[in-house]
């Protein structure tokens, strides 16, 4: 049996997938979010461009970027790791957070940002196949902010 060249961990294949079936990339974070998919009342692909280049190249915009009920989402998915996941996820949230403020701007409104990574190897070592994380006092587990979160699914 021949073995297939491109798969749906294809970043590209993967963006093609979800641009051109938003219903199912709304299912998806749905799913993802543990969001009532009732209850997304809005839901835009903010990206939905492809890019120009041949399958297999590298191209830094096959992210999927949404706005789910007001807040920002940001999925992607990475097959190889490149040692540096961790930083890349805080990089793709810091940039996606701060892009909306404008000079003079509150920083009370700022939106939600939630980073979804489907990695396709094991960034931690734990059994379950899914992480969540928000920043929290180290000690006393309060939570400083609902505005940043990271899901990852090894």
């Amino acid at each position: 049996m021949k073995k297939l060249e491109y798969t749906f961990k294809n970043d590209t294949l993967f963006k093609m997938l979800f641009v051109r079936y938003p219903n199912l990339l709304k299912q998806l974070v749905s799913e993802l979010l543990s969001i009532r998919l009732e209850s997304i009342e809005k839901f835009v692909i903010t990206n939905p461009e492809m890019p120009p280049e041949a399958m297999g190249s590298k191209f830094c915009r096959l992210d999927i970027n949404m706005i789910v009920n007001s807040r920002r989402v940001n999925l992607e998915i990475q097959v190889q790791n490149e040692g540096d996941f961790p930083e890349r996820a805080m990089f793709h949230w810091a940039k996606i957070y701060s892009s909306d403020l404008k000079k003079g701007g509150k920083y009370i409104k700022l939106p939600h940002t939630i980073i979804i990574s489907i990695i396709n190897f094991n960034q931690f070592d734990c059994k379950e196949f899914h992480s969540e994380f928000k920043p929290l006092e180290t000690t006393r587990h309060e939570l400083l902010s609902e505005k940043m979160i990271f899901h990852f699914l090894n």
